[in-house]
Parts: structure tokens; sequence; C-alpha cells
């Protein structure tokens, strides 16, 4: 069977398609600018040039159509016909307390997703569009949900509720959901693979670093704690989101800065974290340079940075009694090496000691721990498209 995965952004549609006999891709590509002028295809077919299409696209319906369109040309494309395609696996950020794994897509799902829109305003709806466009050009396939949200919901009413009124819960479901989900399966299932332990067995700790991040405590194949909350925001400093802060500061600042709710909002999203701390970029290969050239904010940053990763690696080994292995991985935690050094240094009291020499890596699966550390340190580049195509597969089957 071949799966087809979208990932519907506001403005893009990210896709690959999987041939699921031998779990390879096919093809991959990405549509920018949906809906807005300049819009631009780029297809890569696995074994031949990559082919950019530049067409203005009215909507997501339109930008599907052009990405089947592409995917079964006699030229570039990689099927005959949409025939071969067997099932659609979506990539659905907010999926609530509704869904601890993954689901064929029908009314009710789509009604969960949408009442979802207040707490995932800029997911929710751009993934309801995808899924709504690609049932519009595939209507005979089974349309899979797959949910960043889902893997979290393992988490215990101690570490996902908040010290608000309980009835704030109970009628507005305000809890720590956690993200990233799919990732921190995929790195962690294959930690336990390189410990050479049953899953259900081991004490893991997964690092999502990226512009976006977060971290999961999994014990026993569950999740006990994660650092995103009830939005994104909450947890490590990224790359424009501020992170952990109190929050009688947004009002303060909301009064001194003359802010509303959705420019606070903005705010704390998109001009905060290591962009609001260094003001060099949000991005930290852009404030490593700085902070080596001397700049003072970058050097701030980074420490701030750091310092809130450890905080978390030391609450989680607390949380789950101990730590099998640590699990570097997204862009910054499957490239960094340098990031990783200094998030590991000074945790020789917890266990945890890496390698500087066999740290050096960028993308590799490997371990960088030192020989004498108690606790392993996993390089795992994460594959988030192949859970989805996964999880489509085996329900599109009826498993």
């Amino acid at each position: 069977m071949k799966v087809l995965v979208v990932n519907a952004g506001s403005s893009s549609i990210k896709y690959q398609v999987f041939d699921m006999t031998t779990e390879t891709v096919l093809a991959k590509g990405l549509v920018d600018r949906v809906g807005i002028p300049g819009t631009t295809l780029e297809h890569k077919p696995a074994g031949k040039d990559e082919v950019v299409i530049k067409k203005d696209l009215p909507d997501h319906t339109e930008g599907m159509r052009l990405v089947l369109e592409v995917l079964t040309n006699e030229e570039y494309g990689v099927i005959k016909s949409m025939d071969e395609i067997g099932a659609v696996g979506h990539r659905v950020v907010h999926g609530g307390e509704s869904f601890a794994q993954s689901v064929i897509i029908d009314d009710h799902v789509k009604k969960v997703i949408r009442d979802c829109f207040d707490i995932a305003p800029l997911h929710n709806p751009p993934n309801l569009m995808g899924i709504e466009a690609c049932q519009a050009l595939m209507p005979n396939v089974p349309h899979v949900a797959v949910f960043d949200t889902a893997f979290h919901q393992t988490m215990e009413p101690a570490n996902y509720l908040y010290a608000l009124p309980y009835e704030v819960y109970e009628k507005y479901h305000v809890r720590r959901y956690g993200f990233h989900g799919t990732s921190h399966y995929y790195v962690s299932h294959r930690a336990a693979d390189m410990l050479g332990k049953p899953y259900e067995e081991c004490k893991i700790i997964t690092l999502h670093l990226g512009n976006g991040a977060s971290m999961a405590a999994i014990k026993n194949g569950k999740v006990v704690d994660t650092t995103m909350g009830f939005t994104p925001l909450e947890g490590l400093v990224m790359g424009t989101r501020s992170g952990d802060i109190d929050p009688a500061i947004v009002f303060y600042l909301m009064e001194k800065l003359g802010m509303d709710t959705k420019e606070a909002n903005n705010y704390f999203n998109k001009k905060c974290g290591m962009l609001g701390l260094s003001g060099v970029s949000n991005d930290l290969r852009d404030i490593l340079e700085a902070a080596k050239s001397g700049n003072y904010r970058a050097q701030i940053a980074l420490e701030v940075y750091y310092n809130r990763v450890k905080g978390y690696i030391g609450n989680y080994i607390a949380k789950l009694n101990g730590c099998d292995c640590l699990v570097f991985t997204a862009g910054v935690g499957e490239n960094g090496w340098d990031i990783r050094e200094n998030i590991c240094k000074d945790l020789d009291y917890l266990g945890i000691k890496i390698d500087p020499e066999k740290n050096k890596v960028r993308g590799k699966e490997v371990d960088v721990a030192a020989e004498d550390s108690k606790v392993r340190i996993f390089v795992i580049p994460t594959n988030e498209e192949l859970v989805i195509a996964r999880d489509t597969y085996r329900l599109a089957q009826g498993k």
C-alpha cells in the first residue's frame, strides 16, 4: 500500500508519499504561500531532479489538486494514478482529551478538531482545511488523523492539572496537553531499541529541540510529564516563545505596552524567546556565532536556554526516579553538538557525562555518552512522517 502524508499549515502544505511495503519515501514536497500571490510548489521525487512550479493557488483544495497532478505526472511523478494511494494520513496538532491515539476521520473527529480551534488557533484550522481539501479530492480512501497531543494523554492528573479552580478544568478543559507527540513517540521507541531493553521497562527523557522545543519524561511506556502545556507556549525557552514565565508579567506588559489579548498572545509567541533575549535572531546558529564574537546579549540568551533545559532534566530524573537515557532530536538537538555539550555540562552528579569527541556529529543516530556515563546520551533524528504513515497504514488495514 502507498500512503500519502499531509501536514497542512495556514498557507502551506507539506507532503510525503510512502511505499509501506518497504517504508521508503517515494516523494516529498512543499506548497508554500497558499492563498498568497507567489505560490510555489517544490517537489522532490526519489531518484529524480527536484521540480519547482510557480502557480498562484487560491486555497488548500487547489493546492492539493496541484500536488496530486504532480504525483501522477508522467515525467516526474511517482505513481501512475491516485488509485495507488490506499490511505491519507493527516498531522493534527490538537485533539484535546478526546484522542489518546490516531483515528480514522469521520464527522465526530472533525467536530473535535473544530472544537479545539480556540486552544490551537494557529494550527487546527489549517489542519482541518487540509483534511477537507483531501477528502473532497479523494473521497473513497480512508483518512487518518494523527494528533500531536495523543502521545501525552497517559499523564496523570498530578502532572496535567494546573493549580486553578477545578471548575476551570471541568468547564473549559484547561490543563497541560503537550505537543510534538509523534516526535517524542518515535525517538523514545528508537532509544529503547538502542538500549536493548523492552520499551515498557525504560526510563527515557526526550528533548525535541528546534525553533519550537519540548521535553518529555517517559516511564514504562507512558508519558509522565512534558514541558509544553495548555498551548505550545509553556516550558523551554524557544526561538520566539518565552516558555515559562510569571503569569503576572502578561498583565503587567499588557498595561505598560498597551496591548490587547490578541497582541499579547502574538508578543509572547513571536517576539520573545531567543529572539527577544539576544536581539540577534531566533536561530541558535546565528546566536552562537554572535556569542563567539563577544555579543553579551547572545551569551546571556544561551545561558538562559541551557539552564532551562538543565532544570527540566533534573525535574524529570526526580519524577522518573532515575533515567536510562537522554535523547536529543529535531533541528537543534540533532545538529547542534555544541548545544548538546553545554546542556550536559556539569550534570555528572546525575550520572550524565558526554564524550566531547563522539558528540561532534550532526544528524546521525549515535550514542555520544562517555563510556563511564551511567545515563546514555543518544542523538536520534526524528521521523514524524513515518509515525503518521505507520498509523495510517495500520488503521487503513483495520488493525
